[in-house]
């Protein structure tokens, strides 16, 4: 069983005893880093307190090593992995949360639109504490995520905390529920509204239809777009660089690094564009993670959309799912990408070119929420350079001390009257609508 357990962990290309020996001696040590793993795999078998199998204590190890990487990488053990294998189950329903783990306490990234946890006002950032009245400090995300999940209809108690507010108990009824990824609608007679709330297999038709019946209800005359972001958790990979790709007629979209300085590879634009050049404006918030980051950075780099809003969340990792020969499974983030400047998303999020939060539109970088940056063992961004100052910064300026964290925008607030980032975003559009009309005579 030792030498069971000295192959597995041989196995993880990044694990912790490796990177503490490479730190001590060098890789030579490696093995020496081993037999200490042996003496204390030894010691717990024959001295704690309650008998413990050997296929805990190994599963224990490498999610202990796993979890010491970044808050995204875990262990799956075998019955976990199958049950990830089988089709989705009918009478499984969840609350249609994106989470994360930040200091040991569970925190909403974002809720999908149309979910249950939407409908009861849920926010970026919310700090759940209890689930079901059970604590959730010591759970992994894994585990909380199954918590989270049960029969279509069944109820569930959440405890969470929203800034310095005093704690909120709800009760939400898990529903199964189909995520509608776009949205379309005109704003103010002749501007487009696509509301964007994740990526899937069907994105980018859905989209394309979006913006053909909106050119249909203008009378084919809009005067631009806005493509709302907030609170959108990310999704599938190529349906996010679809999405950007049908707005960016050339250009890069995102490059993509691996761990080794060759394995870069860049995403390309291909001829065309959904909006036949009109002027775009894309709303961002602490809530646009991931993917949603990815579109976001692609349209600011290739100078297609002004983004308007808050800093995004910043997280620009990519995950594998890597089998193990004893039926589990690790997921081990084994990239990240950049946009296509080659500008770090991940922890340091993308600043907005207008930052709009209360009816304040400003060219200042404004907080909206912890980020992928506050996470423990976040993987770091290489150019982020804290109180620095930027390349193109004006004669005098002085770095901006970071504000503090704002209220997130409640998904049902999303395209109301009470919209002020939308609202902002229509006068934009107005003024950069104007502005082409005068530029071309």
């Amino acid at each position: 069983m030792r030498r069971l357990a000295i192959a597995i962990l041989m196995s993880v290309p990044l694990f912790a005893g490796g990177v503490f020996a490479q730190q001590k001696a060098g890789k030579d040590n490696v093995y020496e880093e081993l037999n200490l793993f042996d003496q204390a795999f030894e010691r717990i078998r024959q001295d704690a307190v309650d008998p413990v199998t050997d296929a805990k204590l190994i599963g224990a190890a490498i999610a202990g090593m796993l979890s010491g990487l970044d808050p995204h990488s875990s262990f799956i053990d075998e019955a976990a992995f199958k049950a990830s294998q089988k089709p989705a189950n009918d009478d499984a329903a969840t609350l249609g949360l994106a989470i994360t783990i930040e200091s040991g306490q569970l925190k909403v990234i974002s809720p999908q639109d149309g979910s249950p946890a939407a409908q009861a006002g849920i926010r970026p950032g919310d700090v759940i504490f209890t689930i079901d009245n059970e604590p959730v400090y010591d759970l992994t995300l894994g585990e909380a995520e199954q918590k989270l999940r049960g029969q279509t209809g069944s109820e569930i108690r959440l405890t969470l905390r929203r800034g310095a507010e005093k704690p909120i108990d709800l009760t939400l009824k898990r529903e199964a529920y189909k995520l509608q990824t776009v949205v379309g609608r005109v704003e103010a007679g002749n501007i487009g509204y696509l509301r964007i709330a994740g990526f899937d297999g069907g994105t980018q038709a859905a989209l394309a239809a979006a913006v053909q019946d909106l050119r249909q209800k203008t009378g084919s005359k809009p005067i631009g777009f806005i493509l709302d972001l907030r609170n959108n958790p990310g999704g599938a990979f190529d349906a996010a660089v679809a999405v950007a790709d049908a707005f960016i007629d050339k250009g890069d979209i995102v490059v993509v690094k691996g761990r080794k300085p060759t394995s870069v590879k860049r995403v390309s634009a291909t001829p065309g564009d959904v909006a036949n050049g009109l002027p775009l404006v894309a709303l961002v918030n602490g809530g646009t993670a991931r993917e949603a980051e990815l579109v976001a950075g692609a349209l600011q780099d290739n100078h297609r959309a002004v983004l308007l809003g808050s800093k995004t969340f910043g997280e620009s990792s990519i995950e594998s799912v890597i089998p193990l020969n004893d039926g589990g499974a690790i997921r081990l983030t084994t990239a990240r990408f950049t946009t296509p400047s080659g500008r770090e998303i991940q922890g340091k999020g993308l600043d907005t070119d207008l930052a709009v939060t209360s009816l304040k539109l400003a060219r200042l970088a404004q907080g909206q929420m912890r980020r992928e940056a506050d996470l423990p063992g976040a993987l770091k961004n290489p150019d982020q350079a804290g109180g620095k100052l930027p390349a193109d910064a004006p004669p005098g300026a002085t770095p901006t001390p970071a504000p503090e964290e704002a209220p997130a925008v409640a998904t049902e607030d999303m395209g109301s009257a009470n919209d002020e980032q939308l609202v902002q975003a229509i006068d934009v559009l107005r003024g950069l609508s104007m502005f082409n009309r005068r530029a071309a005579g």
